[in-house]
């Protein structure tokens, strides 16, 4: 685990003295397109503040980093807990910044629901990576947000891309079949499989398998290399059975090791041949712009959502309500019809 001491006097004070005061909208964009790793964490901050006086700021922010062009790859990785996302990230964010990219690491830990606590480890996890100066891991919690992915993450790879980055690599929760949301915010989806698992079997499902772009197993070293080649057939029959994507490319199945640094600059050429494919039939920019259609409505339906349980009558309408559907007086669904109905007297 990195120390204090690991890390210089003056970026120490430089943090201390951000968090004291309050930054001008200049200063932080200044500071985002300087590539200034501690304004542009501060930034991010700032965007997942659920404050309404920061909400302004957030999207000034955001309309000036969107102005910045840019030729950055986004890359979603997911898979369940324990498939080694972090260690392939460490590994695959070495090699990249080891080939002269700059490399951004957003990485979700799920939040409790009891406690509303996150761990945030990934800096301790990919610590090697989290000194190279070419790199920048941002650990953020999940929150309430569903599909592994927390509630401002697109707009945190738009200020990663303001930085200067050209490699946004999204690390999701991984939770299984649902982690599905990053798939609308990048250009290239990885799903790290582990053989020996049961993980097979998922290789007939649809949803994530339908939509990963690659699948690389995982830990193919030592004692599971045998069984690594053999999953890697069994997921390369099973992608058969998908109808083929609009862009034409046909997913691939691999094998890496994190540990013995196997398949990993293999892993990195597919992802550029990916990108350079969809650059030269359009589907690239197709597919960035349908990703913006989403983002719009999706932040619709957040900031109704933030606009009503701001609303006293809201909130005084809805605590009756549970109070009801509480003590069985009415249904739930009885229950959300009232309260919406009220909602739309009140707006007339």
């Amino acid at each position: 685990m990195a120390s204090k001491k690991d890390i210089p006097t003056n970026t120490v004070s430089k943090i201390k003295q951000l968090r004291k005061q309050e930054i001008s909208i200049k200063t932080l964009v200044d500071g985002i397109f300087q590539g200034d790793k501690a304004i542009l964490a501060q930034a991010i901050t700032l965007l997942e503040s659920s404050k309404p006086e920061h909400f302004e700021k957030a999207n000034s922010i955001i309309e000036k980093c969107l102005s910045k062009p840019n030729k950055s790859i986004r890359v979603g990785i997911t898979g369940v807990p324990g498939v080694g996302k972090s260690s392939f990230i460490e590994v695959f964010g070495k090699m990249l910044t080891g080939l002269g990219k700059k490399v951004a690491v957003l990485a979700v830990d799920p939040t409790s629901t009891l406690t509303k606590g996150s761990i945030l480890g990934d800096k301790t996890r990919m610590e090697t990576l989290a000194k190279d100066p070419n790199a920048f891991i941002r650990p953020s919690p999940s929150g309430e947000s569903l599909g592994g992915v927390a509630r401002k993450t697109r707009e945190s790879i738009i200020l990663c891309e303001a930085a200067g980055y050209d490699i946004i690599l999204v690390e999701t929760v991984g939770v299984g079949q649902s982690e599905t949301v990053v798939h609308s915010m990048v250009d290239f989806f990885l799903l790290l499989k582990l053989s020996g698992a049961g993980d097979e079997l998922q290789g007939i499902k649809r949803g994530i398998m339908e939509m990963a772009d690659a699948i690389a197993i995982n830990k193919a070293d030592g004692d599971n290399l045998k069984k690594a080649k053999l999953a890697e057939t069994e997921f390369s029959r099973a992608l058969h059975l998908y109808p083929p994507k609009e862009n034409g490319w046909t997913p691939k199945v691999m094998s890496c090791s994190s540990i013995e640094n196997k398949g990993i600059s293999e892993i990195w050429k597919m992802i550029a041949d990916f990108i350079s494919k969809n650059r030269k039939n359009g589907h690239f920019e197709k597919n960035r712009k349908i990703q913006n259609k989403n983002w719009f409505l999706q932040t619709v339906d957040e900031q109704l959502k933030q606009f009503f349980h701001q609303k006293k009558y809201y909130k005084e309408s809805k605590e009756k309500m549970l109070k009801a559907v509480e003590q069985n007086k009415i249904s739930p669904f009885y229950a959300a019809k009232t309260l919406l109905d009220n909602i739309t007297k009140e707006l007339k």
